[in-house]
């Protein structure tokens, strides 16, 4: 199977793992949260992961300088798009409640973790 077909299944899988999981902790446990907030956080992390992992993916059909090249841009576009994903949930949206900057952050560990294990598991076998 071509890897950003995998990375994409894992990534629905992962998105679907966290909204079962946000579900039951919604249900069974005394949290100040809403499902509208896990689903909208987890999407936008998703779609995120989704842009850079196309973007990663397309370069390492490149020659070496084309694939170091799309490495960083699509590291530095994560980082510039989740600080305005960032900037909009707390300062629009005004999510500022300790479950809303917990759930927040805790979301952008789990797909931040995800992306780099994708990246290293593709790039261990390639030099530089």
């Amino acid at each position: 199977m071509k890897p950003l077909i995998k990375s994409v299944l894992l990534l629905a899988l992962l998105e679907v793992v966290i909204l079962i999981a946000g579900f039951l902790v919604i249900r069974y446990v005394n949290v100040e949260l809403s499902f509208t907030d896990i689903v909208a956080v987890s999407a936008g992390f998703m779609f995120i992961n989704l842009l850079i992992l196309i973007i990663f993916f397309r370069g390492q059909s490149k020659e070496p300088a084309g694939q170091t090249m799309h490495s960083l841009v699509s590291i530095s576009l994560k980082f510039i798009i989740e600080l305005i994903f960032a900037l909009a949930w707390f300062f629009v949206a005004k999510k500022t409640g300790l479950s809303s900057v917990l759930l927040f952050f805790v979301l952008y560990l789990t797909f931040t973790l995800f992306s780099v294990m994708i990246l290293l598991k593709t790039l261990k076998n390639k030099s530089l």
